[in-house]
């Protein structure tokens, strides 16, 4: 019983607060809850959020064998509060010839869809803040904004530096978010459902009481989820695929006209949409709330959500302090020569699984299918290139 009362805290807190409407109209129930909701939901995602912009430089520190913030408290720990403050107080500067009103909306116009795509993931049992029924198809409507919050940026700056990051951004999102959208439909395929929720809830369930039955341990699962993952780095315009913000090219792309606080909201934007990526890849492929294995199930749904979260962004960081920048020709050839194919390809391993019953043939029969589209769609792109033996030479 003590499981399920650390289960259903959060659940119960909320029941415990709303009541005391008990005696109010109707109508105010549904509104304190949605705001008990949003408040919870914002105040667990901006303190993940300062922990994530302290916990990335020490990691990358880590990495490259140097220290990272050890100075503003014990171990550095205070050093989020020191940057927003510095933020804070940081003069606004607006371009004399800038558009005023576009140039303020952009960073609002970026932060509220990654919000609300928040809003429609299962953090635990009985956790979704807003449960829909096309919860899946309400995360890509609102976070297809992004991109004219992006144009925003670039046009109302009224800077040449700040239009081609734009442009960039917006070329390179474009092109990721149809692979992005493309891997979901095989969990929507054989779920048959848009509601996470549903999604989650198919994927419960232990073979031998070990292997559970995550959509990732499948041949098109897995294939899917590295799609997925992939063309989340893109969305979120991480290394290596951060093109748009290449200071060395372009300044700092679509945000090069912005100071002070609103330049820390496309951030706080930045890191809200890989919260939104990684918790979604959670529900679709890696089981949700559910326990890896059956022996844990004693621990709450919500502590799993939230360490296979941290786990997705701690592979964000790593791979941010490894891999260099890969260049423009490059990231636009890797989604229309290779994600795009592979993405369509998932989507007929998935129908293969599923209609042999899901035994053996079914597995074989999927992961020869993807194994074939990898191979030609590896040679189509290593197709024309002349590469030679590197020569090194030394002077002496």
């Amino acid at each position: 019983m003590a499981g399920e009362f650390l289960d259903q805290i959060f659940v119960r807190t909320k029941e415990w607060i709303l009541s005391f409407l008990a005696g109010a109209p109707e109508w105010l129930t549904p509104i304190a809850s949605s705001l008990i909701n949003i408040s919870a939901m914002l105040g667990v995602f901006l303190a993940l959020f300062a922990l994530m912009s302290l916990l990335e430089r020490k990691i990358l520190g880590r990495i490259q064998n140097r220290y990272g913030p050890n100075r503003v408290g014990p171990m550095g720990l205070l050093q989020p509060v020191a940057d927003g403050i510095k933020m804070l107080i940081k003069e606004d500067i607006v371009p004399d010839r800038a558009d005023k009103v576009v140039h303020f909306l952009a960073p609002i116009m970026v932060t509220v869809p990654t919000i609300l795509a928040l809003g429609v993931i299962p953090y635990g049992r009985n956790m979704t803040p807003f449960s829909i029924d096309a919860g899946i198809l309400f995360f890509f409507a609102v976070g297809s904004a992004t991109e004219l919050a992006v144009f925003m940026a670039g046009w109302g700056s009224n800077n040449k530096f700040s239009m081609l990051g734009a442009m960039r951004a917006i070329a390179q999102m474009v092109s990721y978010e149809l692979p992005l959208l493309i891997t979901v439909l095989p969990v929507v395929m054989i779920v048959g459902s848009l509601t996470p929720d549903m999604i989650v809830a198919a994927q419960s369930g232990y073979t031998f009481g070990v292997l559970p039955h995550w959509f990732v341990f499948t041949p098109w699962g897995a294939a899917a989820f590295l799609l997925f993952f992939v063309s989340g780095l893109v969305e979120s315009n991480r290394t290596p695929f951060d093109v748009p913000e290449g200071e060395s090219e372009i300044v700092a792309g679509h945000m090069t006209e912005y100071s002070g606080f609103k330049y820390a909201i496309f951030f706080l934007a930045e890191y809200f949409g890989i919260f939104a990526i990684s918790g979604l890849a959670v529900t679709l492929f890696l089981g949700g709330w559910h326990a890896p294995i059956a022996l844990l199930q004693f621990i709450p749904s919500w502590i799993w959500f939230f360490v296979k979260l941290g786990a997705l962004l701690f592979v964000f960081v790593w791979i941010r302090g490894t891999l260099p920048r890969m260049r423009v020709d490059h990231v636009m050839n890797f989604a229309w020569k290779f994600m795009l194919p592979m993405a369509f390809t998932c989507i007929l391993a998935a129908a293969v699984w599923h209609y042999q019953a899901r035994g053996l043939m079914a597995w074989i029969w999927s992961s020869g299918i993807l194994v074939v589209a990898y191979l030609a769609l590896s040679r189509l792109l290593d197709a024309g290139k002349k590469l030679r033996t590197r020569t090194y030479r030394f002077a002496e």
